[in-house]
């Protein structure tokens, strides 16, 4: 590991960002438009996106642009990655509703409205405590009603005096979908079969591909690049003889290409009346070979089952 060094790099303006692109090579020609996008986008955030235009060689020159690099470019690849956020987060919101849904039809007609609360329903390593006060602190318990953002929860106490807690339906619309994964992941072993069985998925399959997406979800609501990232939280390859047909598109998983054959395969699953991956292709059949690459995307994609 090299030495540390002080942190001395000063502000810009935008003026002298420009200046700074230009004079690394990047062909600037409405100085208007790129003040704009500067302004609205960020120089940090816009440079991470540069970055694929650099020779990212080893010299003291690596920030060089490749020739014939224009500013349009980049801001293209930006738009295109936020484009791409839009489509994911439409699938994961489905998900994440349906998730809401199996889980709370499948537990509260067998246990009652309020099995959460009880320790028995979670396997026995769940910090159970914790998770109830996770909860409270997501619904705003310890508020005076009046107080209460959410509609539903004010309803609640302003009209029950018991028990203490809303019912499930209630409290699974103030909790992220993390924490909902979390739920499902700790439940007891039958209860989760059930639920997974109704996707025709394996218990451990499914609940690695919900850790996965709540990970990609946090990263699109955080504004952050999906399109050539290394995905540090990786779906599971599934071995099932009803997903193996999947293990090529998932290996490697640590592009976003595993990534989007999760979210195809839970949509066609969940709601395959919206053809999620018709726009998904649409949108990705836009780029050139190069950024495809860098998603993880193999050559011959299109010709995969997944995709027809």
């Amino acid at each position: 590991m090299s030495e540390k060094i002080d942190f001395n790099k000063p502000a810009l303006s935008i003026e002298d960002q420009i200046v700074l692109l230009t004079r690394r090579g990047l062909s600037i020609k409405d100085k208007i438009y790129a003040t704009q996008m500067l302004r609205f986008i960020g120089y940090y955030h816009f440079s991470a996106y540069a970055l694929a235009f650099q020779t990212g060689d080893k010299t003291e020159n690596h920030h060089r642009f490749i020739d014939g690099t224009e500013f349009e470019a980049i801001v293209d690849l930006y738009n295109f990655d936020r484009s791409l956020r839009l489509i994911i987060m439409d699938a994961i919101e489905r998900i994440e509703i349906a998730l809401r849904a199996m889980i709370i039809n499948e537990m509260s007609v067998p246990y009652g409205p309020h099995w959460y609360m009880e320790q028995a329903y979670f396997e026995k390593r769940f910090f159970h405590d914790d998770f109830i006060k996770k909860v409270q602190g997501d619904i705003g318990y310890d508020k005076d009603p009046s107080q209460m953002r959410d509609i539903c929860i004010k309803h609640y106490y302003e009209t029950y005096k018991s028990p203490a807690m809303p019912p499930i339906w209630m409290v699974f619309e103030s909790l992220s979908l993390a924490t909902i994964s979390l739920v499902f992941k700790n439940l007891n072993h039958s209860d989760k079969k059930r639920i997974a069985g109704s996707l025709d998925i394996p218990v451990a399959v499914l609940g690695s591909w919900l850790h996965t997406i709540s990970y990609t979800r946090n990263l699109c609501a955080h504004h952050q690049r999906v399109w050539n990232r290394v995905f540090t939280i990786k779906p599971l390859v599934p071995t099932d003889p009803k997903l193996r047909y999947l293990k090529d598109d998932l290996t490697p998983n640590t592009k976003f290409y595993a990534q989007a054959i999760v979210l195809i395969v839970l949509m066609n699953k969940i709601y395959p009346q919206a053809k999620w991956s018709e726009n998904l292709k649409k949108h990705i059949s836009s780029q050139d070979d190069d950024v495809l690459h860098k998603m993880g995307f193999p050559h011959s994609w299109l010709e995969h089952e997944i995709w027809n």
